[in-house]
């Protein structure tokens, strides 16, 4: 068993899942995903301060209210409209489509309410206005490579095609 501890520079990798303040499992994620601790596409802060210092097989809790996680809901990126102006492959629940905004950026809406003749579709993050708590498994610690202290990105492993 290594003594690796969660530092800055190191390729981190993790299980978590998400809970709401009731205790539900909003999100969970079990096959490991990996990130360069300290660096610029880590964790959310209060995540990689609680989990600096843990050694593989240490878990953490962390809640993180909407300012410190997935934001305040935001009323302007919800739009409602008649059914018949919306394409029919997405007059159903839970159904998710793309739009580009002024500003050329790609917006993701999901459809979360439709009834009589109209349909809402909100570009929120689905967690967006909650306060969650990531509990957090370290599964795996190791130096990062020249490359990936460079980049600031974990290199996934090269697969072939034969």
């Amino acid at each position: 068993m290594s003594s690796a501890k969660v530092a800055r520079n190191r390729v981190v990798s993790i299980t978590y899942s998400v809970t709401d303040e009731a205790g539900e499992v909003l999100e969970q994620v079990d096959i490991p995903v990996s990130y360069l601790h300290g660096g610029p596409a880590g964790l959310y802060e209060p995540i990689e301060e609680a989990i600096e210092g843990c050694a593989v097989g240490d878990s953490i809790a962390v809640p993180l209210s909407p300012a410190e996680g997935f934001g305040e809901r935001d009323p302007s990126l919800t739009f409602t409209d008649a059914i018949e102006n919306v394409p029919p492959q997405f007059r159903k629940l839970g159904a998710e489509a793309e739009f580009r905004n002024e500003a050329g950026e790609t917006v993701k809406m999901v459809v979360t309410h439709i009834d009589e003749g109209s349909i809402t579709l909100d570009g929120n993050h689905p967690f967006a206005g909650k306060t969650v708590t990531f509990r957090v498994t370290v599964q795996e610690i190791r130096a990062a490579t020249a490359q990936e202290l460079r980049s600031g990105e974990v290199e996934q492993p090269s697969q072939t095609v034969h």
